[in-house]
């Protein structure tokens, strides 16, 4: 067993590079999918959202659950769960049969994503190469998702768009047939108990928040839908917590949370995925909006944040017992906020002069994500490692989740707050609206004017729309610099 654990890491790696491509892998393949099975607004955005909202919901219960039958079994079945749900999605003959498919993908992806990170934590019993392992891990996750839109581009200028999930299969197989190898059959704490209860509490928590938060996050969103999504989390919520604080084995222990180095993993891989998520949201949208480029072309110019990534963490997992975990959080993440900084100041120079401060960001974001797995995984008993990694991959879900929502609402507050309309736009009640619900609807509203009045009203609408992007970008950078300093200060109180 000793001699493959590089083996076992590749092939949990595999499996990861899988679960999060395929959380954005459909942004480049979603118009020709939506043309081809008729499907509706509606439709379009549950086959977007059905699968991180589930895989949200899930992981709770599933990492727990593999703490009690075996983080092997749960990594295996995984694989063949999520190797059939993607044949069934490549060959959908309809977009709520392709919804279903993909639930069974997150079925399948909220099995084997606690089992990743606990598979390592029981594979690498040396701290150094744990932490290296855990780095290439955080490097997979911090880039992976990135990467997925450049995937999708580049199938579907070959291959009809359900490749994006039949190209899924063979990696499956071969991972599937090297895992039974080189994977330790070991069992799982069959003494422990499993709470099914708090499982289904939890999972309706964090899908009903985790969809609030996405409502809240879109341009026309229903706030009725909104607060009911948002109630029954909370209430679900407070159901889970009392009930966990009574059960002698909890499906969450608590107590984790008074380790300072535990708590500022999980405060750290919330904040880095928000920010990745959030800045990447405002910056491909510019992207496409006012610099003009290709969604593939906008793709591609982003890849600098996760190529960064790549090399940063495992890096980081080199160089993290000289560093120390909780330098290395605060550090990392300082590093990125720097990198937002410098983004801001050089956003409408040269091309290769930006890059440079993206890089940056990845570099910080990929050394943030080792340094949090380092700190959760590090800190939690081996019995408890299924539970830990679900709480590290929550923090990713949600925090990616909170990115948007919180990047993309203030983004459509300062832009309509400071876009000044032309006259002639004004007096218009339909296209008064829609230009100032968003730069796109500015652009819509401009196709129907004269050719004398397209300017006037989208050199305002570019204005308004860099003036909430700078809004936008500075805030990201101040979040980042207050989660390193409350990090220094709270590992510095212990």
């Amino acid at each position: 067993m000793t001699n493959n654990r590089w083996i076992v890491l590749a092939v949990v790696s595999c499996a990861l590079l899988l679960i999060v491509i395929d959380m954005t892998v459909l942004y480049t393949a979603l118009p020709r999918l939506t043309h081809d099975l008729h499907a509706s607004a509606s439709q379009k955005l549950w086959i977007i959202n059905a699968y991180p909202l589930v895989v949200a919901g899930l992981l709770p219960g599933t990492g727990t659950l593999g703490d009690r039958i075996g983080h092997r079994t749960m990594f295996l079945c995984g694989l063949i769960v999520f190797g059939f749900a993607s044949t069934a999605a490549a060959f959908a003959p309809s977009a709520n049969f392709l919804i279903g498919a993909r639930i069974g993908l997150a079925v399948g992806a909220a099995m084997m994503m606690p089992a990743t990170l606990s598979i390592i934590r029981i594979t690498f019993q040396d701290e150094k190469e744990r932490a290296l392992a855990l780095g290439i891990w955080s490097s997979i996750a911090a880039g992976g998702a990135a990467v997925g839109p450049v995937v999708g581009g580049v199938l579907l200028e070959y291959f009809w768009w359900g490749s994006v999930f039949l190209i899924n299969v063979p990696v499956v197989i071969a991972a599937f047939i090297v895992g039974m190898i080189v994977l330790e059959k070991r069992g799982g704490n069959k003494a422990r108990a499993w709470d099914f209860i708090g499982s289904v509490q939890i999972m309706l928590a964090l899908i009903a928040l985790t969809f609030a938060l996405k409502e809240l996050g879109k341009p026309d969103r229903d706030l009725l839908l909104f607060a009911g999504a948002l109630v029954i989390g909370l209430i679900a919520a407070v159901m889970f917590v009392k009930r966990q604080n009574k059960r002698t084995e909890p499906l969450l222990d608590f107590q984790l949370f008074k380790n300072s180095k535990f708590s500022s993993g999980v405060l750290t891989a919330s904040v880095a995925s928000a920010s990745l998520i959030g800045v990447e949201l405002v910056f491909t949208q510019r992207l496409q909006l006012v610099a003009g480029y290709s969604p593939l072309q906008a793709g591609l110019l982003i890849l600098p944040i996760p190529l960064a990534a790549f090399v940063a963490a495992p890096l980081m997992g080199f160089f993290m017992n000289r560093v120390g975990t909780a330098r290395a959080l605060y550090l990392s993440l300082g590093m990125s906020g720097v990198g937002i900084v410098l983004y801001l100041l050089s956003y409408k120079m040269e091309t290769m002069i930006w890059l440079l401060p993206l890089m940056i960001v990845g570099f910080g974001v990929g050394a943030a994500m080792t340094g949090a797995s380092t700190a959760i995984m590090g800190n939690a008993s081996a019995d408890k490692a299924g539970m830990a990694a679900s709480i590290e991959e929550v923090s990713y879900e949600l925090g990616g989740s909170i990115g948007v929502t919180v990047m993309g609402s203030l983004m459509t507050a300062i832009y309509s707050l400071n876009l000044v309309l032309p006259e002639f736009a004004a007096q218009n009640p339909a296209h008064a609206k829609a230009a100032s619900d968003s730069l796109d609807g500015a652009k819509l509203v401009a196709e129907t004017l004269p050719a004398d009045q397209v300017s006037a009203l989208l050199d305002n609408a570019y204005l308004a729309f860099d003036q909430s992007f700078v809004v936008v970008i500075a805030v990201a950078a101040v979040g980042v610099f207050m989660t390193a300093f409350g990090v220094y200060r709270l590992n510095k109180a212990q």
